[in-house]
């Protein structure tokens, strides 16, 4: 489990079920006050790993099965209130403390989370955004964006993606809700790419900014 800490946040990126996803804890380093971000498969890898953080909130980045597989054994073993999109509200299991709308602001000890809506993978898709660190769930990954169902859709979460997310500063680290990190000065390189070049007006799917 990677600790990534650079002064700011303390972030324990934890790999979690067979399709790769990733859970996040997110601490304050002066008061041990901590954020868990999705609940995926394997939730004990999550429990195991809360030490004496104090958990003050569960937040879920959409409403997609891989990222709650875990949620009720988290949410039965942490007390501490849940926030998702107010649009992907009706897909958990049981109603959340938090309808997190754009703008939003979700506190733990001396830090704070920016709830960003970026819907286009889902309706209530949202990323969190923490200084210069962004947990981009299924909206942002390293190459391309979130798997789309639809041409609108595509185009939702571009429009998303670059209002959003690329207006952020280049040295903006992304945490994703599965795989590998990337940096927003490199998804924007990658972006101005696919840009450049024309796309058939049905493109959704698994779209790569450097091969679609």
């Amino acid at each position: 489990m990677p600790l990534h800490y650079d002064g700011d946040i303390k972030i324990t990126k934890i790999n979690m079920g067979s399709l790769n996803n990733n859970g996040y804890i997110v601490v304050c380093p002066e008061t041990n006050e901590g954020i868990i971000i999705d609940t995926p498969a394997e939730p004990e890898k999550i429990l195991n790993a809360i030490g004496d953080v104090k958990i003050k909130g569960i937040l879920i980045t959409h409403r997609h099965q891989d990222h709650l597989a875990g949620f009720a054994e988290i949410t039965g073993s942490v007390d501490a209130p849940v926030g998702i999109g107010v649009e992907d509200v009706s897909s958990l299991p049981k109603p959340p403390q938090l309808e997190l709308k754009d703008g939003d602001v979700v506190k733990f000890g001396n830090r704070e989370l920016l709830v960003l809506a970026t819907p286009g993978h889902t309706e209530g898709a949202r990323c969190f955004l923490s200084g210069h660190h962004l947990f981009s769930g299924d909206t942002l990954f390293p190459g391309g964006p979130g798997r789309t169902g639809s041409p609108d859709a595509l185009r939702q979460i571009i429009d998303s993606i670059t209002g959003k997310l690329l207006v952020l500063p280049d040295d903006t680290a992304v945490y994703p809700g599965h795989g590998d990190d990337t940096t927003i000065g490199e998804a924007r390189q990658e972006y101005q790419t696919f840009a450049s070049k024309s796309h058939p007006a049905d493109l959704q799917g698994d779209v790569s900014w450097l091969g679609s």
